[in-house]
């Protein structure tokens, strides 16, 4: 899936919490419906088989509920996305990201082989359809999350080159595959962010520490050898770039992917960007860095919501005649299937430290939703989406919002722009309510305050979202191309 992350250290987010984001962007040409729902233990499989690698995993007998946004169309499997579990674990899953022929020639992805010519198919690895259900839910920190799935990496390899982003209230970790087999984690700093657009992204590494005390490092147990005997240490300065030997500089990167780190970077830290001298193609644009402010919800859904605001690449731009108009792909783009914002609070009660913002489709016309992830009911509005479009469901009333605003961009966004403000105001006064609620209550009262906080706020969002619709839909309407009025003569 392309997608963009967004990683943000404690002591660089504006309440000291802990904040990691990803859009899910479905492939070109296509748009996957998506819902989110809680996974109860009970239901969680013991024996899990994954449609794509066709592989069968024994899971364990122990584990917790969590949060997820499958697809509705399970015939591809579920594809969990992201979620937060009952120990306020985070998980985001994935970044699909770019590797080299040098990497795969000396360790191939694990595919699936059908049976052929009397010969029993070969199970493939596991990938992002698997990677939420089989790990999230056996995790009680964002470094066990690491160690779990590097595990699995090693032990089924995957088919496909991913990053995945773990969260808890303390830490945040990334962890890149490499190959089949092979992998490499780091811990992202707590006054730092991260910018991910699709590509390896990792462009430093402590193999010191990786091998001892793994306070900031970690990866697979044999990934020196591999480097060394595949002669994958590309660097001239005697310091390891992960980057340099595992990832791609391509042409199509230049134009799908670097532009996005570019653009990120502009808005987080315009003193670095400047001093760099920073173009959009450029391969060297740092991985972490240290913003230069304090980084809010707000920050974080404007960033996965940009299309190159301010800049001659804006395809909307009304005042934008250059050539350049639409070159690169923007990071709120059209497929987008949802987007969440994790937030981990340990400053707030448990049953509300966890937040899951969650967004459905293009992101430069919705709002999120504030979610407490400490429950074991969804609204409906989030969690019945059907596979055909609807407006009781907050996937489909976005989609049509989008469709309908963007050829109309310049006199809908007034309207979007309304809505958002709106929506994030009563969100951030309704988390305010319901965290003085919960630590007010009973123990026993509490969780039944939680479903009535998720409930509350997804009724006031949904009839918003249902006041914008009737506001976009008028006016596109009034700008169709055969109206005709008398006066017009």
């Amino acid at each position: 899936m392309p997608c963009t992350t967004i990683l943000v250290g404690k002591k660089a987010s504006y309440d000291g919490s802990t904040i990691i984001s990803r859009n899910d962007d479905s492939p070109s040409g296509s748009f996957h419906v998506k819902k989110m729902v809680v996974v109860d233990p009970a239901h969680q499989p013991r024996k899990y088989t994954s449609k794509i690698g066709h592989l069968t995993i024994e899971l364990p007998d122990d584990p917790l509920s969590y949060t997820a946004t499958p697809n509705v169309d399970p015939s591809e499997g579920i594809w969990a996305a992201s979620g937060i579990n009952s120990a306020n674990v985070c998980m985001s899953a994935t970044e699909t990201i770019t590797t080299n022929g040098r990497v795969l020639g000396a360790d191939p992805m694990v595919e699936y082989v059908p049976a052929k010519g009397g010969k029993k198919a070969v199970p493939g690895g596991i990938g992002e359809e698997d990677l939420v259900v089989i790990t999230l839910p056996y995790i009680r920190s964002a470094r066990e999350g690491v160690k779990r799935l590097g595990a699995l990496l090693e032990k089924y390899g995957t088919y496909e080159s991913n990053g995945i982003a773990f969260s808890d209230k303390d830490e945040i970790w990334w962890l890149e595959s490499i190959g089949g087999h092979h992998w490499i984690a780091r811990r992202v700093a707590d006054d730092e962010v991260v910018i991910m657009p699709n590509q390896f992204g990792l462009d430093r590494f402590d193999f010191e520490d990786a091998f001892g005390a793994q306070r900031d490092n970690m990866c697979s147990a044999d990934l020196k050898e591999f480097i060394e005997q595949n002669h994958l240490d590309l660097n001239v300065d005697g310091q390891f770039n992960p980057r340099l030997a595992f990832g791609s500089h391509s042409d199509s990167d230049h134009v799908y992917n670097t532009p996005r780190a570019w653009y990120m970077l502009s808005y987080l830290n315009r003193k670095l960007f400047e001093e760099g001298h920073y173009q959009p193609e450029d391969d060297d644009i740092p991985w972490s860095f240290k913003p230069d402010r304090k980084l809010t919800i707000d920050d974080v859904k404007y960033i996965q919501s940009s299309h190159y605001q301010g800049t001659e690449y804006d395809p909307y731009g009304r005042f934008n005649d250059s050539a350049a108009k639409g070159k690169y792909r923007p990071i709120g783009i059209s497929r987008t299937g949802f987007c969440h914002i994790s937030q981990i609070r340990g400053y707030a009660p448990e049953e509300t430290a966890a937040i899951e913002w969650l967004l459905f489709s293009s992101n430069v016309f919705n709002t999120p939703i504030p979610v407490f992830t400490r429950t074991d009911v969804i609204p409906d509005y989030l969690s019945k989406t059907k596979l055909t479009p609807s407006t009781d469901s907050f996937y489909w009333t976005n989609r049509i919002i989008a469709a309908l605003s963007d050829p109309h961009f310049t006199t809908a966004m007034i309207h979007v722009e309304r809505y958002q403000d709106k929506c994030m105001a009563e969100s951030y006064r309704h988390i305010n309510e319901y965290d003085a609620k919960v630590a007010s209550a009973a123990p026993a009262e509490r969780a039944a305050l939680v479903v009535e906080a998720n409930q509350a706020i997804t009724d006031f969002v949904q009839e918003q979202t249902t006041d914008l619709l009737s506001k976009v839909l008028y006016n596109a309407s009034m700008l169709m191309k055969n109206g005709y009025a008398k006066s017009d003569n």
